[in-house]
Order: C-alpha cells, then structure tokens, then sequence
C-alpha cells in the first residue's frame, strides 16, 4: 500500500504574545495527502492555515504531533517543494524569464537545461512569448502564472500555494482557477492550495479540508466527486451547492 506523500497527525503549534503570552494557532490537526492530489485548505482568515503551510513547507516547526513528508520515499524540502505565496514576489530587475529561472541559480542547477525547462513552463502556463519582459509589464494574473512556473522548474514533488489569487479581481481569479486546474491536469503534481474563499476550494479540490478558526481544527476532510475537465459551469450544479454548502455549515455560516 502507498504511503500518502503528506501526513499530519495532531499536529500543534503555539506562538508566543508580546506580552509574553502563548497564543495557540494550530490544534489537533490531522490529514493526509496523497500523491497526484489538489487538496484544499479552507478556513476563515486567521484559522491558522498559513501555518500549517509554513510547517509543511519547513519554515516553522510544530510543537506536537507528526509531520510526515515524502510517503516513505527521500524527501529534500528545498528541492521538493515549490512555493506560490499571495503576492507573486517577482524580482522587478529581472526578466520574466530570469525570475522562473531564480530557483536553478539557488539550487545549483545546470543552468541551460533549467532554461530549456523554464521555456518550456512558460508555454504551459501560457506566457510564451513574455520571456524578455519586465514584471511590470505583466497583468497581475500573468505575474502569478509566472510564479506558478518559477515553483515548478526545480521539478518538486509538492507545490504549497498560499491564498495565490486572493489580490486578483473576481473575473481574472476564476480564470485563473481554471488555468491552475489545466497545469494540475498536465504537471499532475501534488498541490496543497490554501483558500478563504468555499466555492474556491470545491471547485479546485479532489478533497477540502476544513478548518474552523484559530486556533485551527479540522472540522472536516472530504473527496469532492465532481468530474474533471471541470469547467465554471459546474458552479450551478445542484451537487456543487451541496458541497458549499457543507463547508458553509460546519463554519457557522
């Protein structure tokens, strides 16, 4: 049997105040994720899910509970996983193409079959062409797409994605979803995308975890049987509103 490539059992964390205080950010929190998933992460702000991003991703410990990465395989957190934060994070001084190619330079990579790679991202991601333009020259849609491939040039088995369209406008989100959704289905690697927003997390997920707010509980984990190729439409399907629904529910809202 396959081990999941994510596991967390009862995993904890705790912050200390300025006042000196703990403030308990993450409790008890238990999920898996196996390899080829899109599962997603949906709370309210402040439940805690950039943390348990953080600790995923090594920049945070946990201070109990299990954290297993790797599904029993060798697992290097700084060449196993890509990282999509909020805010694209594009170096304004660099070319697009210079900014997708940032983690070979870190990592020591060989750099022209990186950059044969990064073209290669480029395209799937649907900036062919934009390879000698600035940043500022991009949308902020093209931006994140952008940083979509730079997470993904390193190869990693695992790509974290924290809240990554949450500053776009609601028409270029949804077409971004859709584009995510198309790179998953090409990349098919394992993404963990963490969201506030419900219909979000169901129209993305094959599962949805639910946290309820901090600290962070899990209040659910479920499969989302929706078919794929999933287009926007599904969003007016009787099985769609069950699912919003749902998580609606278990938030109290």
């Amino acid at each position: 049997m396959q081990l999941p490539l994510i596991r967390l059992r009862g995993v904890r964390k705790t912050y200390r105040a300025g006042d000196g205080r703990e403030v308990l950010a993450v409790s008890e929190a238990s999920f898996d994720v196996a390899e080829g998933e899109l599962v997603a992460l949906v709370g309210p702000s402040g439940c805690g899910k950039t943390t348990l991003l953080k600790i995923l991703a090594g920049l945070q410990r946990h201070d109990a509970g299990e954290v297993s990465l790797g599904g029993g395989q060798p697992f290097d957190p700084a060449r196993d996983i890509g990282i999509v934060f909020q805010q694209p994070l594009l170096l304004r001084w660099r070319s697009v193409l210079d900014n997708v190619l940032l983690p070979a330079e870190i990592l020591g990579l060989p750099m022209k079959p990186a950059r044969d790679r990064a073209r290669d991202l480029l395209r799937l991601v649907g900036l062919e062409g934009t390879e000698t333009r600035w940043p500022h020259e991009l949308s902020g849609g093209m931006q994140q797409r952008a940083s979509i491939a730079r997470a993904l040039l390193h190869d990693p088995k695992l790509i974290l994605m924290d809240e990554p369209f949450g500053a776009l406008d609601a028409l270029t989100r949804e077409r971004m979803n859709l584009e995510l959704l198309r790179i998953w289905a090409e990349s098919r690697k394992t993404i963990v995308f963490v969201t506030h927003g419900i219909a979000e997390a169901v129209f993305l997920g094959t599962r949805v975890v639910v946290l309820t707010a901090g600290p962070a509980r899990m209040a659910d984990d479920f499969p989302v049987e929706l078919p794929h190729p999933r287009a926007l439409a599904v969003k007016t399907t009787e099985q769609f509103g069950t699912y919003t629904r749902r998580v609606y529910g278990l938030l109290g809202m």
